[in-house]
């Protein structure tokens, strides 16, 4: 691959940091919101176009790498790159195959995260990987420690194959999946979307979506994970939206917004090391998705809708998670659909500590209106 010189697009993606007291939101249209006292810090924004993005940094440190991030991801826009995401089974056994050593192509660089020669690929975007303190050196040879995958036409930036890291931000089946409903919700409303929040955005694939099929409305995102929030500002600036707003998780508890589209996709598993992209919480892995299903009932407006990606254990032929839901909606305030998606997904958790008496775990999708 030839050195190429020159930026198609320019580079928004911009950092501050300030000391405060007090936290003054900024919404959309730029009025602000009612001050709230809290501790001092130091925060770190990202404005991108008209977006805010905040959360509580003790530094800047992230800036340089996301920047340069930003400006890999828009090469590989400019070259077309492709890469769908697969399971890390699948992901394994592919890279496991004798020609699958190293890389030839970008995709392998950035798809399948294999061994590549420095020469492979341009002086610039070896600098920019090198710039994001994101490739790391095996003898002769790199690696990347990011993956860009598409969706749709989303280019969709996300941690290195295996995640190993707790604050990893990954993305596989089920974020098409979760696509997939986010979609077929969008195209079956009578209402238009004028308020939409994803809560734990990871790679703010669900946000996007929404904030692209719907430009008019304002959408926020919120996730625990600062990696999350840094993969979803660059995401949303390689997707060139304007109408969306990044926040830590904490932060939608203090606030009374209502919503009338709340959608999430959170880990389902129970994970012994308690990664964030992993462990659900809970003896089977259900705690954080009862508690979204909790929250977001508090924030739906009359008429709004919670669709709740997620994976629910079976034991003896029993929905465990589906009788935890029965009992949170049994009011007549709520009317609720719930389906399987797919009936056996991470077959080879089943192994893992705790799963002794689970058959199967399945993919479903709990969808959530308030009607009163």
């Amino acid at each position: 691959m030839g050195h190429r010189s020159g930026n198609k697009y320019p580079v928004r993606l911009a950092y501050r940091s300030y000391a405060s007291d007090f936290n003054i939101g900024v919404r959309h249209d730029g009025a602000d919101t009612q001050p709230r006292a809290e501790p001092s810090f130091i925060h770190r924004r990202f404005s991108m176009r008209h977006m805010e993005f905040r959360v509580t940094s003790p530094s800047n440190e992230h800036a340089a790498a996301d920047q340069a991030l930003l400006q890999l991801g828009r090469r590989l826009q400019t070259d077309g790159y492709h890469f769908t995401c697969v399971s890390p089974a699948t992901h394994a056994l592919n890279n496991s195959r004798r020609s699958a050593q190293h890389a030839y192509t970008l995709r392998d660089v950035f798809g399948w995260n294999r061994c590549f020669a420095p020469s492979l690929i341009s002086p610039d975007e070896l600098e920019q990987l090198r710039a994001a303190q994101a490739v790391e050196q095996l003898g002769s040879m790199l690696r990347s420690r990011v993956r860009w995958s598409k969706l749709d036409e989303l280019l969709l930036l996300h941690s290195a194959h295996p995640a190993d890291s707790p604050d990893a931000v990954v993305l596989g089946p089920d974020c098409y999946r979760f696509a997939r409903c986010i979609k077929e919700h969008l195209r079956s409303r009578l209402t238009p979307v004028m308020h939409a929040l994803e809560i734990g955005c990871g790679t703010g694939a669900g946000a996007l979506l929404i904030a692209r099929a719907a430009p008019h409305a304002q959408v926020r995102a919120v996730d625990s994970n600062l990696r999350a929030l840094r993969y979803t500002a660059i995401n949303a600036e390689l997707a060139k939206v304007d109408n969306l707003t990044l926040d830590a998780i904490d932060a939608l508890e203090k606030q009374g917004t209502l919503f009338d589209l709340v959608v999430a996709s959170p880990p389902y598993l129970f994970d012994v090391q308690q990664r964030k992209y992993l462990h659900g919480g809970g003896g089977l892995g259900m705690q954080s998705s009862l508690r979204i299903l909790d929250q977001a009932c508090e924030r739906l407006s009359l008429g709004g809708t919670l669709l709740l990606h997620t994976g629910a254990a079976v034991v003896e032929g029993r929905d465990v998670f589906l009788d935890a839901v029965r009992s949170r909606l049994s009011a007549p305030a709520w009317s609720w659909g719930y389906r399987e998606l797919d009936a056996d997904v991470a077959g080879g958790h089943l192994a893992e500590p705790g799963y002794e008496h689970v058959e199967r775990i399945a993919a479903v999708l709990l969808t959530v209106t308030r009607r009163r």
